[in-house]
């Protein structure tokens, strides 16, 4: 089992960074699957990025390539997301996610450990 916690959410202007962190405790954090979701106001929770447990291998939704980098430190058990280039619309709850499975990365429901989450206010 894995305990996350994220932390670096924040207000900012639109086109500004930021960087979330997700410290992850518990055993094997290195054999885990993770992933970044979102959730706006009155929205679904959505899939933002993923990475496996090499971290050559990266996932993203359509609305954040190019601008969203997911990378992780297995020695520091810590995931994080690098957002550029902010834009009102990424402005929600970004939480952290683990699994074992290496299949369903962009699937909320693969997932069964989940972060309290951090918010992002993208402000114009």
């Amino acid at each position: 089992q894995v305990q996350l916690v994220e932390s670096g959410g924040g207000l900012v202007q639109a086109g500004d960074s930021l960087r979330l962190s997700c410290a992850a405790s518990g055993r094997s954090f290195s054999t885990y699957s993770m992933g970044w979701f979102r959730q706006a106001p009155g929205k679904e929770r959505e899939f933002v990025a993923g990475i496996r447990w090499s971290d050559t291998d990266t996932y993203y939704a359509d609305s954040v390539k190019g601008r969203f980098t997911i990378s992780r430190d297995n020695a520091q058990k810590t995931v994080y997301l690098q957002m550029n280039s902010l834009k009102l619309e990424d402005t929600a709850v970004y939480y952290c996610a683990a699994k074992v499975r290496l299949s369903d990365m962009g699937v909320v429901t693969a997932y069964p450990y989940w972060g309290q989450g951090t918010q992002v206010t993208v402000s114009s």
